[in-house]
């Protein structure tokens, strides 16, 4: 799969799982769709996506064997790099820890490296 569609799998997991998960109505730029999506982010998206498939690919497959809270986890550190990258002075939401980050957004992390592993198939 190359960067361009790994990215937009990375967007349309993230937006079916913030359906899923969010509590109440999402705000707009929770869903808003690949077209719309910024440059920066489409690009963040992609470098992820990257991660977790070579992730996948030096650990031989086994990284499938991780908890479903350990493939969120990985997800969310990759994607607080990717703030760090893209802003100067992210938001404390951007760059939360783990444990800080509400529970539909760990469901949905969890929800993008289990995406990726199926797309390696």
């Amino acid at each position: 799969m190359s960067k361009h569609h790994g990215a937009r799998l990375f967007r349309e997991t993230w937006i079916s799982s913030v359906h899923k998960y969010f509590p109440g109505e999402p705000k707009p730029g929770y869903v808003t769709p690949w077209d719309d999506t910024p440059e920066w982010e489409r690009e963040a998206a992609g470098a992820v996506f990257d991660q977790v498939r070579q992730f996948l690919e030096v650990s031989a497959g086994h990284a499938t064997r991780l908890t479903r809270e350990q493939k969120g986890r990985f997800v969310a550190t990759c994607w607080t790099a990717q703030m760090f990258k893209h802003f100067e002075d992210p938001k404390p939401g951007y760059v939360a820890d783990w444990s800080d980050l509400p529970e539909w957004q760990q469901e949905t992390d969890s929800d993008i490296f289990e995406a990726i592993e199926g797309s390696q198939s």
